[in-house]
């Protein structure tokens, strides 16, 4: 996600609601991330150019959306050939899809404040090296560490699961 303005917005309704707002549907994902319950997927492609999809945890950190993934995993690999990747995200109100890149972090001034985001969300992340840790994580994780990456939007799609309704695409300058 971003806190940044989109440069386009297209409504996508076919049954006469009104165009869903940029802010309605980032403060959806907001809310959602980092629970546990909120179901998050990553899609990446394989360097054959199958596509692959799996679970993520997910945070919202200071206008981007974050993920962990271990080094040995599908995901890690297929985002090292090429980052380009979705997220799909079910918020509170409002399904998401995500696409964009996503690079891995390394940052400490950036690890650490995440790490408590994930803490804060319920997971004991901590941070190790250039990596996090915890005692356990998802099975589609891998073993730890895990690599934390920054996901960059370049497009978004919602659409509404409750009233008002409305579908609505938004384009971000990079």
């Amino acid at each position: 996600m971003t806190d940044r303005e989109p440069t386009t917005t297209r409504n996508l309704d076919i049954y006469g609601s009104g165009e869903l707002t940029w802010a309605a549907a980032r403060d959806a994902v907001k809310q959602a991330l980092p629970k546990m319950e909120t179901p998050v997927f990553l899609g990446t492609a394989r360097p054959d150019g199958r596509p692959h999809a799996a679970g993520v945890g997910a945070l919202w950190y200071e206008g981007d959306v974050y993920f962990t993934s271990g080094p040995g995993t599908r995901k890690s690999r297929n985002l090292a050939a090429n980052p380009a990747c979705t997220l799909s995200i079910r918020a509170p109100g409002v399904d998401m899809v995500l696409e964009g890149e996503a690079v891995r972090v390394t940052d400490p001034d950036v690890l650490e404040p995440v790490a408590a985001g994930y803490r804060e969300g319920g997971w004991p992340a901590r941070v190790d090296g250039d990596a996090l840790t915890a005692p356990y994580s998802a099975q589609s994780a891998g073993p730890p560490p895990w690599h934390l990456y920054r996901f960059t939007i370049r497009t978004a799609v919602g659409v509404a699961t409750a009233e008002p309704f409305g579908a609505s695409r938004w384009t971000f300058d990079t």
